[in-house]
């Protein structure tokens, strides 16, 4: 009779390793989603409401950007190798946004102006982009390379607050639930719909979850073994939200029904709040990784 008991190289049971086999189970391909309808739909928008989608798309398209290349330090910095192993997942999904993005450029927004006779744009134009979000990503660049140099729990930990927490957990979940509510049929009927553009949202806005579940629990683990205080976290997301304010788009149409700011204010707060309880707190846990993909919300 077989032994169960010999040496393995992967611990199945860790939490890390059911992140990254969640991620191989939920494949999706950027270039699988159907943007014809999305296309067509664009048609609805006056320019201004088309100019606020194609500024609302760049950020989070060199959001995606950006976040790809910034990742790479925690994949030579981990030391677990069920950690390297959902760091390898999260690459790719990071890559495959970029993916999405940049395809739903060229092939929406660039179509749609060919519509209106303009001259193709470019997402990475300056002019998306304000001064705060540049900081912001700027910031977050710095906090993540510093591991590399001085790789100390704080530095650990204002890594996992600046990326997972801030730029993850706040500027682009929320930014991508209040773009899938302000199109998404469901939610409001009575303005145009681009069924592509949420399906895509979907799919990133669910990896996103794994992505800030595997930051909590990292986080969750510094505190637990008294290598760093709750207040470095409430300190370095506390720092960088100004810039989150300042860079998370607005969708509000004049005269229609449509996502307010405070909707995106209160998503964003009543989130933070919730996943420190989670992370500071002995008697909770971080979510399974199935609550945390849920879109529920």
């Amino acid at each position: 009779m077989a032994t169960t008991d010999a040496p393995m190289q992967i611990d199945t049971d860790a939490q890390t390793f059911r992140y990254y086999r969640h991620a191989v189970e939920k494949h999706w391909d950027p270039h699988d989603i159907d943007l014809e309808a999305d296309r067509e739909a664009l048609g609805d928008f006056d320019d201004e409401e088309f100019d606020s989608l194609k500024r609302a798309l760049a950020l989070f398209g060199a959001g995606e950007d950006s976040v790809t290349t910034d990742l790479s330090p925690l994949a030579v910095a981990l030391d677990d190798f069920e950690d390297q192993l959902f760091i390898t997942t999260q690459l790719y999904e990071e890559a495959k946004h970029s993916d999405f993005f940049d395809r739903y450029w060229r092939e929406v927004i660039h179509a749609a102006e060919d519509d209106r006779g303009q001259e193709h744009s470019s997402p990475a134009d300056e002019r998306w982009f304000s001064d705060e979000y540049d900081e912001l990503f700027e910031r977050n660049d710095r906090a993540m390379a510093r591991v590399l140099d001085d790789d100390t729990p704080e530095n650990r930990a204002k890594a996992y607050s600046h990326y997972h927490m801030t730029v993850e957990g706040i500027l682009a979940q929320t930014g991508y639930y209040g773009l899938t509510l302000q199109f998404d049929e469901d939610t409001h009927p009575d303005l145009p719909h681009l069924p592509g553009l949420v399906e895509g949202l979907t799919y990133i806005r669910s990896d996103e979850g794994r992505h800030v579940g595997f930051g909590m629990a990292k986080l969750k683990e510094l505190i637990q073994t008294e290598r760093v205080q709750p207040a470095v976290i409430e300190e370095t997301v506390g720092d960088l939200l100004p810039l989150v304010q300042a860079a998370i788009p607005s969708y509000e149409r004049a005269g229609d029904e449509g996502v307010t700011p405070t909707e995106l204010t209160d998503y964003a707060t009543n989130k933070h709040e919730q996943r420190m309880q989670q992370i500071t707190a002995a008697s909770e846990s971080i979510p399974d990784v199935e609550e945390l993909t849920s879109l529920a919300d």
